[in-house]
């Protein structure tokens, strides 16, 4: 494949998706020849910087190339980082590409009005002769398992939740919801209650709360969430007061003042992982809904990252579909979530209801995998690639050693697929990582996030 002037080699192209193109591998091949050194920084909270040193071609026959391979850069670094001050060092015209690119009108405003509503300061783009010195921070959180706690998990389309008494679980719930295309508040806020008090009725007392939750969670608050989006465009007016106080109201309407806390689903999934496995340096990967990233490190902690990988890009296909959101092409929600189940299966000739809801969707292609429909094994497969390739990104990204594959995307026959075939690309197109790949059983697959939210909160 070629783009931009830049020769892709690929052994593993998805059977449904012809015109993938893995970011990471347009990377590894624009590199090559590549000399001239440029800097990216983006700095987030509390003085908190990340530091990526590259290079460009800096010639006229690859200045598209060149502005390109550091616009997706910069993409990367916000959506896995976090930030809102960027830097760019080595190279005046791809510092005022970066700076019109995300402008009050450039084709990435969507990106600074985000990381501005997460860190609540003007989003700037400045250049620099020298880029800052790196600075993270990291923080332990959750494996708490004594007393009796609950565990919710609010997803898409479903929300889960579980009792669990000293490290044991005890009792699990799913129960079908569409909160992302709600205006109801006291819908949302009705549906998590409901489910607190489902597994409040098989224990004793309850002695703490933790919430897995979609989006950015600063002091148990949803300042961005995909669950509350529609709610908060009908209801502006609502959202200090009603949608980011919802889960806080939740648990003291319905507890009192016990302990709680809400984490990023991304991060449950990573410390589902960590503790099942008992393993650090793991990713743990969502797909359902949307796809949910986390990570915990060597040490065990949390890292403090954004993880919102649902908008980072993987794909350099000028072609490839947009995210409905944020507007933007070659997003991994649109790879590994039920979205791009639903993207891939009319390519095998698979009709779906028009009017079913995007998880019916999904069940319906799960029903023909499990009757061994060979179109649906198609769509899996093809997942599969592009998993295999994404894997080896997200290594090249963040060095881990694990990963724990959660989500109804993974459930059942296809969910097996998906691995096989991914391990097959790793392999053979990045021999260099030796990532363990991680599928726990059916029932964890679906609410490990839960289980894993109680032990969030540190009980007196």
């Amino acid at each position: 494949m070629n783009y931009l002037g830049i020769d892709v080699p690929l052994k593993h192209v998805p059977a449904l998706d012809p015109d993938f193109l893995p970011l990471v591998q347009f990377n590894r091949a624009f590199l090559k020849g590549a000399t001239k050194p440029v800097g990216v920084a983006v700095e987030r909270s509390n003085g908190q910087i990340a530091v990526f040193p590259t290079f460009v071609h800096g010639t006229p026959e690859l200045e598209q190339a060149d502005k390109y391979y550091i616009r997706r850069c910069v993409k990367v670094l916000l959506w896995m980082k976090g930030g809102w001050r960027i830097y760019i060092s080595g190279d005046r015209g791809i510092y005022e590409d970066v700076k019109a690119a995300y402008s009050e009108d450039g084709e990435r405003a969507f990106d600074k009005d985000f990381m501005e509503t997460v860190y609540e300061r003007p989003f700037e783009v400045v250049f620099c002769d020298v880029l800052p010195e790196e600075k993270g921070a990291s923080e332990s959180v959750g494996r708490h398992l004594e007393g009796c706690r609950i565990g919710f998990d609010a997803g898409g389309s479903d929300r889960k939740v579980s009792a669990v008494i000293d490290g044991e679980t005890v009792y699990s719930d799913e129960t079908v919801w569409l909160p992302k295309v709600n205006d109801d508040l006291d819908y949302h806020y009705a549906g998590i209650v409901d489910s607190f008090k489902k597994a409040a009725a098989h224990m004793p007392r309850v002695d703490g709360v933790g919430i897995s939750a979609a989006g950015v969670i600063v002091d148990n608050k949803p300042m961005v969430s995909s669950l509350f989006n529609y709610a908060k465009t009908c209801h502006p007016e609502q959202f200090e007061t009603r949608i980011k106080p919802m889960y806080i109201k939740a648990v003291e309407d319905t507890f009192g003042k016990i302990p709680f806390q809400v984490a990023n689903d991304g991060d449950v999934t990573a410390l589902a992982g960590a503790m099942s496995l008992n393993v650090n340096n793991i990713l743990g990967i969502a797909m359902g809904t949307s796809e949910a990233v986390g990570y915990v490190d060597e040490h065990g902690n949390i890292t403090g990252w954004l993880n919102e990988l649902a908008f980072m890009p993987v794909d350099a296909n000028p072609e490839a579909m947009a995210d409905e959101w944020s507007g933007d092409i070659g997003c991994g929600v649109k790879y590994l979530s039920q979205d791009g189940v639903i993207k891939l299966a009319p390519r095998a000739g698979i009709e779906l209801d028009e009017n079913a809801t995007p998880a019916e969707k999904l069940n319906a292609v799960q029903a023909l995998m499990e009757q061994n429909d060979p179109r649906a094994a198609k769509v899996y497969e093809s997942i599969g690639v592009y998993l295999g390739h994404i894997l080896g990104f997200y290594c090249e990204l963040y060095g881990a050693e694990h990963v724990l594959l959660l989500g109804r995307v993974m459930s059942g026959k296809g969910g097996e697929i998906i691995v096989e075939t991914s391990k097959a690309v790793l392999a053979d197109e990045y021999p260099e990582y030796s990532l363990a790949i991680h599928l726990p059983d059916e029932k964890f697959r679906r609410v490990g996030q839960s289980m894993a939210a109680a032990s969030l909160p540190a009980t007196v």
